[in-house]
């Protein structure tokens, strides 16, 4: 008898082990972690008509004759379209007073009907621009030409932009004198958007 009592504590302990040690179920398996999403970094909508005003310099030369520089400002309008892939398109008009003299004679004002095409970069719009200008000046008339360019614009808000521009305008035979003009004018502008 007394050799039976430690095997039979010894095979009780055995099979009460289980309990003591924890349950006899499998553990849980580990909680598996999935990758995060991708960001997606989404610019802005350019889809829309814009209005605004800008104000800049501009340098004028004739040939034959001299040249002259002085302050421009006025207002900017347009409509923008967002494509979708990066690229947006769009057309507007400004219309500038100038205080530009050249000899004798005084650039007044300066109106450019435009087509713009560019590319978004986050918040901003890098475009190419051209189209047709006409001037005006206080004694040698008013005559026509065509500009081309460049600029950067930024939105600051979802509705308001900033930006800069610098063109370069060419007016052949200019009225009467005959001179050839070209002008290139450097401007910051601000437009709401709708």
């Amino acid at each position: 008898m007394p050799i039976r009592t430690p095997l039979s504590a010894a095979a009780l302990a055995l099979l009460a082990s289980p309990v003591i040690a924890g349950s006899a179920d499998a553990p849980a398996p580990d909680p598996v972690i999935a990758d995060p999403a991708p960001v997606v970094v989404s610019s802005p909508d350019w889809t829309g008509f814009f209005l605004g005003g800008q104000v800049g310099y501009g340098d004028v030369d004739l040939s034959p004759g001299g040249s002259g520089d002085g302050a421009i400002g006025g207002i900017t309008g347009g409509y923008d379209h967002d494509l979708g892939n990066g690229w947006v398109i769009g057309a507007g008009m400004d219309y500038d007073f100038a205080d530009i003299s050249v000899g004798a004679v005084d650039v007044e004002e300066i109106f450019r009907a435009k087509l713009r095409a560019g590319h978004k970069v986050g918040n901003g719009l890098i475009y190419g621009t051209g189209g047709y200008a006409w001037a005006d000046t206080d004694i040698a008339g008013d005559d026509d030409g065509y500009f081309v360019g460049g600029g950067y614009e930024h939105r600051m808000t979802e509705q308001f932009t900033v930006g800069g521009e610098v063109l370069y305008h060419e007016f052949d035979s200019f009225t009467a004198g005959g001179a050839d003009v070209e002008a290139t004018t450097v401007q910051l502008r601000g437009t709401f958007r709708f």
